[in-house]
């Protein structure tokens, strides 16, 4: 839903849970995702999210699981956990020419069971870009997509090339962004545009999650406030400026990834967390 007047655009609201996009509308900061997720699965995670306080729900068209997401959507919604108003749904599409864009928008909405879908990316730099992005741009004049931006866009000129040919300036910018690498340079160059950064494997990503939680200085401020691993981290994000949507399929990590709005991180902790960035990335889409 549009946001308080007095809302600045790019402000995390820690009681709200939410932030104010450039579009007007606001999203939640905290949320799952469902990459490699079955129908199955996805529609459980969906629906145990919801459960467990979240309302942002990440999915794709290549994740072919937005049948499930939308199944999950539709039981919360049918016992009472949520209004589909209260649920901020994520979609992305690949490149590929304008025309196809469009039936690929129209598919994504079908899928997923809902008439508009809240926020939908550009899922990494493709063949036509520009004509992708028009296609999303008139779905939004049309009322079937809240917001747009754009996902796997890691540098300036990839960004300005974007801005060079968007009428609608992006919303989100959705990258792999953890401890490991941060990349405050793009988060920080962007917020002059209103972008947020979002974070994807925001604990490293399977086969590197182990790396993030056994980190010394993670286990360290983890002890201190009694916390696991993953909340320090996802907090982190969070203070740091980040939307994080760790995946899960199990209801106790959903649960567990939820749970970090009842402490803060001291700027010395957030400083200790911030030296542990090599600008390592694990995947190069």
């Amino acid at each position: 839903m549009p946001a308080p007047a007095d809302t600045l655009v790019g402000e995390f609201d820690f009681s709200a849970e939410k932030v104010l996009l450039n579009s007007g509308w606001e999203m939640p900061i905290i949320g799952t995702g469902t990459w490699t997720l079955s129908d199955e699965e996805a529609e459980n995670s969906t629906y145990y999210a919801l459960k467990a306080g979240m309302r942002l729900i990440d999915t794709a068209r290549y994740y072919q699981n937005e049948t499930g997401v939308g199944k999950g959507l539709a039981r919360a919604i049918d016992e009472g956990i949520v209004t589909r108003e209260e649920v901020f749904i994520t979609s992305k599409i690949y490149g590929g020419d304008h025309d196809r864009a469009v039936k690929v928008i129209d598919e994504a909405l079908s899928d997923l069971n809902v008439d508009y879908i809240d926020l939908m990316l550009i899922h990494q730099p493709g063949s036509d870009d520009a004509g992708v992005y028009k296609a999303m741009e008139e779905a939004v004049e049309r009322g079937k997509i809240h917001s747009i931006g754009i996902s796997n866009y890691y540098t300036k000129e990839q960004v300005e090339e974007v801005l060079s040919f968007a009428e609608i300036t992006p919303a989100v910018i959705q990258n792999e962004n953890h401890i490991f690498y941060q990349n405050a340079e793009l988060r920080d160059y962007v917020k002059q545009y209103g972008i947020v950064m979002e974070s994807w494997y925001p604990f490293g990503g399977r086969g590197h999650t182990q790396e993030s939680f056994e980190n010394d200085v993670i286990l360290d401020i983890a002890k201190d406030h009694g916390k696991t691993a993953a909340q320090i981290i996802l907090r982190w994000h969070l203070q740091d400026g980040y939307i994080a949507i760790p995946g899960s399929s199990n209801p106790d990590h959903i649960a567990e990834n939820y749970d970090i709005f009842d402490f803060e991180l001291s700027e010395d902790e957030m400083d200790r967390i911030r030296g542990i960035d090599e600008q390592r990335r694990y995947e190069h889409w």
